[in-house]
Parts: structure tokens; sequence; C-alpha cells
């Protein structure tokens, strides 16, 4: 959830950034014109600001009344404080890496990131006989020690792909065992391109 929230955040800050500096190019440029259509009146004008200040009044009115149109707007005010509060948590709220735990004491716990880990475990496979390229995906588990390791192992068409699968796994078996992966690989054939090692 904090993810996407974080991803929604950016996206929002980045088309605010934008439009804030597009609004500022255009005040700079008509700033530097004195009088005419290259003025800040001219720019107002342009803008349709003396019409949006009559709708924006004749709003305000409407919202201070009391009716249909006041608790509209009191419902969309709520609303747009929720969002912002959301994407406040989206862009503030701390991310924790998951680790891979090998150990757990009480004096604390030895663990490893997963990217090193999932790179250790390619470099493994793919220094298997036949194996022309590994792909890795490392899940760790929640709390506790362990994970899954799932390995896609690439193979020329001359090789067979159960023995692929063994080789695979008995290269990573000791990365496995010591973290206590739960391994799953799966033999598929190579792109063009690639060298059996």
């Amino acid at each position: 959830m904090v993810v996407l929230l974080r991803a929604v955040a950016r996206l929002v800050t980045f088309v605010l950034l934008a439009t804030l500096a597009a609004i500022g190019l255009a005040i700079a440029i008509f700033s530097v014109g004195g009088s005419g259509d290259l003025s800040l009146a001219g720019l107002a004008e342009l803008a349709g600001l003396p019409e949006l200040e009559q709708k924006a009044g004749r709003l305000l009115g409407a919202v201070e009344s009391d009716g249909p149109i006041a608790a509209r707007s009191a419902l969309a005010g709520l609303g747009a404080a929720a969002v912002g509060i959301l994407l406040l948590i989206g862009a503030l709220a701390p991310t924790r890496e998951r680790l891979v735990v090998l150990d757990r004491t009480d004096e604390g716990t030895l663990a490893a990131r997963r990217r090193p880990l999932r790179q250790v475990a390619r470099a493994l496979v793919e220094q298997a006989r036949g194996v022309t390229a590994g792909k890795v995906k490392l899940r760790p588990s929640r709390g506790r020690r362990g994970g899954k390791l799932k390995i896609q192992a690439a193979h020329s068409l001359a090789s067979d792909p159960g023995q692929i699968e063994h080789e695979a796994t008995a290269a990573v078996s000791p990365l496995a065992k010591d973290f206590q992966l739960k391994t799953r690989v799966r033999a598929r054939l190579g792109g063009k391109g690639k060298r059996v090692r």
C-alpha cells in the first residue's frame, strides 16, 4: 500500500512541478513586455481571470449559503483532505527493506539484502553446465527465516531440460540450504546468441 502511495505521490509531484514550471515560464515571458498583449494584464486577459473571478465569487456565495451545493462542497473538501493525507503518507512513510534472514539470536539478526543474494544465485546458476543464462527472483519470508527462490535457466536446443533443472538446482543448493530457501527451477529454451558454458 505504501509503495503505491509513494508512486502516486511522485507522479502528482512531477505533474505539479511541471505545471508550476509552465506557469512560471508564461509569467516570465509576459513580464518582459511592458504593454500590449505581452504584459501581465494581457496574460490575465488571455487566461480569462476576470471571468474566473466572477465565477469564483458566485461559487463562494453558493457555498456559504445552506443547501445541496454547500453539502457537496463540504464532502469535496473532506475528500481532498483525505487524498492530501494519503499523499503525505506516501511521500513521508519510511520503507523497510525486506531482508533474507540467515540467523536470528538474542544478540541480533544476521541477514542479507535481496539484490546481492539474487546476483549470487544468478552467478551460480549461470556456471552450471548447459545453462546459457539465468533469471532469478527472490521473495523473503515475512518475519522468519527463509524464503522462495524462483529460477529460470535458459538452455540451448541440444540440452535436456530435466538435466538443466537438476544442474541449476545443484548449483544453488549450498546457498538455498544456508538461507533455508525453497527453490523452484524452470528450464526454458534460450534465445539466439546465447552461449553454452
